[in-house]
């Protein structure tokens, strides 16, 4: 079992009601699914954990943060606390688009009413957007929906600052014992759609396209193997069919399946293209539980099937082990994802691009996985490096290459999460220290082509008491989204804003 590190407001406030429900039958989904959404950080994935205690060697090419001076060639920050809505946390949402070029960024803050259904001491946690012009603003709830006893999460901000995601009514799932989640699309001046779904009692907005429709997942009335829709529900419990929408024109339109009875959208681009994930079949392997899946591209009405690279299980993004949506998809029609090879024991980050899907490989060891992809056509992700080692570093793959962007000492691991359109690319460093309960167990990093990776603690003037812990947005003025904890351990939301030298 894996070490839960941070797990992020709006899914613990959720998870306590229904924890039988989130055990799938699937090898793959059962020892992920309750931390593959909204996570408060990268490095708290499993396989292979940063907590694990075996050591091994590895390439360190930094030393420890505050022991030497900066590599030359990279830009100073100032930290700006995102603060939270009265309670003790708030957390930048991963693997969403959680910042834009305007430097608009979407986070997940508890407020100061706790959730008297939640374990531990957990906290109501709404959506809030730190504007451009530095004002934070709470999105708010449909009309007729109590905001003090409801969740809220916003899962995507698109060019233009409108926001998509979902809340909860007040209302459970009776056939899951589950709150029921509304999909709802926020406005850049405050409106609030939701959205509806095909009958059932669930739904999600995962992302925006440019002109203002969206995609995600929502269930309708037909009954299903729980564990087939749960997964394709985004690891919600859920018992009836998992559909695939686009919402637009004010209507929310099925996208259909590639052959069995559940799908799901994560990612729509400039062209209007979506790109999700879907059943071929009704049946169950015995190797994870689920049906086959395949991703698919959808685009005018006609649904596209990439395949596999061998197994029966190929997800958006590294939906095996953290999660489909974000940025896995860009306006060149590039896609990336993360497969299961034959057998379904191993699996691979893969690219598609001009029609056919491209094993990108390891580092060296098993497994793999492509985590986003900008617009340049760079997959970032992580990747075994030995078969002999727990751990995994940070990979860069472009334009058929991969670059193994190592850890900074005395960190074991790293897991590149985003990248800009000018090569600069951010994310974590794991299992820091021996103990997983240290302020600094976790680190950021950033990595700029021919610099050596630099922890971010290191970047920020003047030096800051919080501690940077993980980065999952990097925009095109260099602006960065991440968490900091503070010195007395409460995880916030971030921004680092470039300074001049």
């Amino acid at each position: 079992m894996f070490h839960m590190h941070r797990l992020g407001a709006a899914l613990a406030a959720l998870l306590v009601a229904a924890p039988a429900a989130l055990n799938a039958a699937s090898p793959t989904a059962s020892n992920q699914q309750h931390q593959a959404r909204y996570r408060g950080t990268q490095e708290g994935m499993p396989r292979p954990h940063d907590a694990i205690t075996r050591k091994s060697p590895l390439r360190r090419v930094a030393t420890v943060p505050g022991t030497a001076s900066v590599p030359p060639g990279y830009p100073r920050y100032r930290l700006v606390d995102l603060g939270t809505l009265g309670g003790p946390e708030s957390n930048t949402i991963f693997p969403g688009r959680t910042l834009n070029n305007r430097g608009a960024v979407i986070v997940s803050s508890e407020t100061a009413v706790p959730d008297p259904n939640c374990f531990l001491d957990c906290y109501w946690a709404h959506a809030i957007v730190r504007r451009p012009n530095g004002r934070i603003v709470e999105l708010p709830f449909p009309v007729g929906i109590d905001p003090t006893i409801n969740t809220s999460l916003a899962a995507d901000i698109g060019a233009n600052g409108q926001t998509g995601g979902f809340v909860t009514n007040g209302l459970m799932d009776p056939l899951t014992g589950f709150p029921q989640l509304r999909p709802v699309v926020w406005g850049v001046f405050g409106g609030v759609w939701d959205l509806g779904t095909f009958g059932g009692n669930s739904g999600q907005v995962n992302m925006l396209g440019l002109w203002g429709n969206a995609v995600g997942m929502a269930l309708n009335q037909v009954p299903e193997d729980p564990d087939f829709a749960s997964f394709m529900n985004g690891f919600i419990p859920a018992a009836t069919q998992a559909r695939a929408f686009l919402w637009g024109g004010g209507r929310l339109r099925d996208l259909g399946t590639l052959g069995g009875n559940d799908a799901a959208a994560f990612a729509i681009n400039g062209s209007g293209t979506i790109y999700g994930i879907s059943y071929t079949d009704t049946v169950a392997n015995d190797s994870t539980g689920l049906p086959t899946t395949h991703p698919f591209l959808w685009k005018n009405g006609s649904m596209q099937d990439l395949g596999t690279l061998g197994g029966t299980l190929a997800i958006v993004g590294d939906g095996l082990v953290g999660g489909s949506w974000g940025a896995t998809l860009n306006d060149r029609g590039q896609a990336i994802g993360t497969s299961t090879l034959a057998g379904d024991e191993t699996w691979h980050a893969f690219l598609w691009d001009k029609g056919k899907m491209i094993d990108l490989g390891t580092l060296g060891g098993d497994n793999s996985e492509a985590l986003a992809i900008n617009e340049r056509g760079w997959v970032m992700g992580r990747s075994d490096y030995s078969p002999d080692s727990p751990n995994h570093h940070a990979v860069l793959w472009r334009d058929g290459t991969k670059t193994d962007l190592g850890v900074v000492a005395p960190c074991l691991n790293s897991t590149a999460t985003a990248a800009n359109s000018l090569g600069d690319v951010v994310a974590d460093l794991g299992y820091c220290t021996d103990d997983p309960s240290d302020l600094d167990f976790n680190s950021a990093f950033m990595w700029r082509p021919g610099r050596e990776i630099v922890d971010l603690n290191r970047l920020v003037v003047p030096a800051s008491n919080m501690h940077i812990e993980s980065a999952f947005g990097i925009n095109d003025k260099g602006e960065i989204a991440a968490n900091a904890l503070l010195p007395t351990g409460e995880l916030h939301a971030i921004l680092l804003v470039p300074v001049s030298q």
